[in-house]
């Protein structure tokens, strides 16, 4: 059984743009659950509000109905956590909010960037980003960091400012930051570095260990610290890729096939 939370979050990293979720994404998951279903996979989609264990099944609670299994994987993901943006929608940011330079970097490049967050947060992935751009903006509302960030942003040439007091689209799809001491700066796109709600409650109500940002810990073959709970995707790991998730999936379920008794034809 993979459990995964059946609404999308409001800010989700993630290897493909908007145009791609609208169009592609779509036809990816139905292509999914054919093959799944040709193979006799019974799917069913619902909020898992809980997993508690009764002796060696699991058992989750989804639309006041039980589901028990003998294994669970979870793909639970993460919010990342962003900063208000005056014209756009509360629930949807715009393509000009982007979240991981890994995997869309590229799209800045020769673009002004604006990075938002703690110095040390900020000026890491503003680092990253100056390898597309030489207009790369940082925005500090907080000055954790080190000198080492400080000296690093010097050498790389990156404008620091201090942090925003209101962030605007604006009618020509930009983005402007009005900084608290007044100053005002046209961007292309903005990378928040404000962090993110990693959804590992399912699993830590089970007393699954997690780093303190709240990746659960897995072994070589995506097992949990629980017994039988299995999981994959970004609830593990800060690499946000949907290959890294396909990967993790893959290896937790051979290593779940691999533990159930053997049912031969």
């Amino acid at each position: 059984m993979t459990l995964e939370k059946a609404e999308l979050p409001r800010f989700r990293r993630a290897t493909i743009t908007r145009a791609f979720l609208e169009s592609a994404a779509p036809e990816l998951l139905l292509r999914l659950r054919e093959q799944a279903e040709q193979y006799g996979a019974q799917l069913s989609s619902g909020r898992v509000t809980s997993l508690r264990r009764e002796s060696e099944t699991f058992v989750a609670s989804c639309k006041g109905a039980e589901i028990r299994a003998k294994f669970v994987l979870l793909a639970t993901g993460l919010v990342d956590h962003c900063p208000p943006v005056e014209g756009a929608p509360a629930d949807c940011p715009p393509d000009m909010i982007r979240f991981c330079p890994i995997c869309d970097g590229y799209e800045a490049t020769d673009k002004r960037v604006g990075v938002v967050g703690d110095l040390h947060s900020a000026g890491k992935k503003a680092l990253f980003l100056r390898t597309y751009t030489k207009d790369v903006s940082v925005f500090v509302i907080s000055s954790k960091g080190t000198d080492d960030t400080r000296e690093a942003l010097d050498e790389g040439k990156l404008a620091v400012f201090d942090a925003p007091k209101k962030i605007k689209l604006d009618a020509a799809g930009r983005i402007d930051i009005e900084t608290e001491n007044g100053s005002v700066h046209d961007l292309d796109a903005i990378y928040p570095a404000l962090g993110c709600t990693v959804r590992s409650e399912l699993a830590t109500s089970l007393g699954a260990s997690c780093t303190d940002t709240g990746n659960l810990v897995v072994d070589d073959h995506q097992r949990t610290t629980v017994h039988g709970l299995y999981a994959a995707g970004d609830v593990v790991t800060d690499l946000h890729q949907l290959s890294v998730a396909f990967g993790h999936a893959a290896i937790a379920a051979t290593d779940i096939h691999n533990r159930l008794p053997r049912n031969y034809r």
